[in-house]
């Protein structure tokens, strides 16, 4: 049997909705308790929404049946990159400190009572100019790291609120060109949420350039304001494409590292002889639970910083820690409802990922 629900407003304590909520002709199926929207293109369920699910309601988000396993499976898929990421770092860790471990406990059999040191003084010492000259060199590097990934995370926020600000600056055009720059601003923040950022983290972006961007040049070219409104807005478009642009290099300048193979080589290098230099403290006298106690905390620091080190250096991923478009996804949304509420129509000349159509 099917019903049609009244055209009145739903709030969140009712448990279905109805056709004033959705905005179109909503019918109930009371037999198998599916929500069915117009042409059953564009059902919402109530849950999401309202934050409460119907009680019985099976509801269907364009022709694909929806239930609270799905939100589930959803947000277990966005969190897998990171766990995985949590476990491969796991099982590094704990490859290069069983590597060491056993390396010690071999070096351990022939090693005399007391370490192959004979003056245990001078030896901690020339081990502490080692650990010394490696931890400094490592904060600075950090430092520098951790620099490059804050300013590319601010680069992509600005860049996100500077678009938003574009899109309100292109309402003050000429109509002729308004919708035109209206849509390509869309484009470009698609392009930078979907294909770009792609190409960020698989580090193939390199020199080029947002299309979009381009093509939003070519249309302020056949600009030409005449009011005191559409000159206002012609310099201050001007002034953010220009911010903009300086944002946008921010965010690409952390995609391609900023940690020279120098240095990598150089803390490789110091990081190995460490390794070396704390297998000739092997001693056949102490405990082997000990030795390795002794040498396995020193490897899983090490390698824990380095992994850090590198996880900071490319922070275009999708594990945790990573660099996301939070903050364009974010502003395409505020462009659309500042579209719906001023009435302004827009046609992007691009599909969902930011390619042209």
């Amino acid at each position: 049997m099917v019903r049609e629900l009244p055209r009145r407003g739903w709030s969140p304590s009712s448990d279905t909705p109805t056709a004033d909520h959705l905005g179109r002709r909503v019918r109930i199926d009371t037999e198998d308790q599916t929500v069915v929207v117009g042409r059953a293109v564009s059902i919402r369920r109530k849950r999401l929404v309202h934050g409460t699910e119907p009680r019985g309601c099976r509801c269907t988000v364009t022709g694909t049946q929806l239930n609270g396993r799905g939100a589930v499976a959803g947000q277990m898929r966005k969190t897998a990159p990171g766990l995985m990421n949590i476990l491969v770092a796991v099982l590094v860790i704990a490859a290069a400190t069983a590597v060491a471990i056993a390396a010690i406990l071999v070096v351990r059999r022939k090693a005399p009572d007391g370490s192959y040191f004979h003056d245990g003084d001078r030896a901690a010492g020339v081990f502490g100019v080692l650990a010394t000259g490696f931890a400094v060199l490592l904060g600075f590097v950090v430092f520098l790291a951790f620099a490059s990934y804050d300013a590319a995370r601010s680069g992509a926020e600005q860049e996100a609120l500077i678009v938003a600000q574009q899109v309100e600056t292109a309402q003050f055009f000429p109509p002729s060109v308004q919708g035109k720059l209206t849509g390509e601003l869309v484009c470009y923040a698609r392009s930078v949420a979907g294909v770009q950022w792609d190409m960020m983290e698989a580090g193939t972006l390199g020199e080029q350039l947002n299309p979009w961007g381009s093509q939003l040049f070519v249309t302020l070219r056949t600009v030409d304001p005449k009011t005191t409104a559409e000159q206002s807005a012609f310099d201050a478009w001007l002034a953010q494409t220009s911010a903009r642009e300086s944002a946008r290099n921010d965010r690409i300048h952390g995609a391609v590292g900023v940690i020279p193979t120098p240095l990598w080589i150089v803390l490789f290098f110091t990081a190995g002889l460490i390794l070396v230099y704390m297998l000739f403290f092997a001693d056949k006298g102490e405990r082997a639970v000990v030795q390795a106690l002794l040498i396995g905390t020193v490897v899983s620091v090490i390698t824990a910083m380095l992994l850090l080190l590198y996880s900071l250096d490319n922070p275009f991923h999708k594990g945790i820690g990573g660099l996301r478009p939070v903050a364009m996804e974010r502003t395409l949304k505020i462009i659309s409802q500042e579209l719906t509420i001023t009435g302004s129509h827009a046609s992007p000349p691009c599909d969902a990922r930011g390619n042209a159509s």
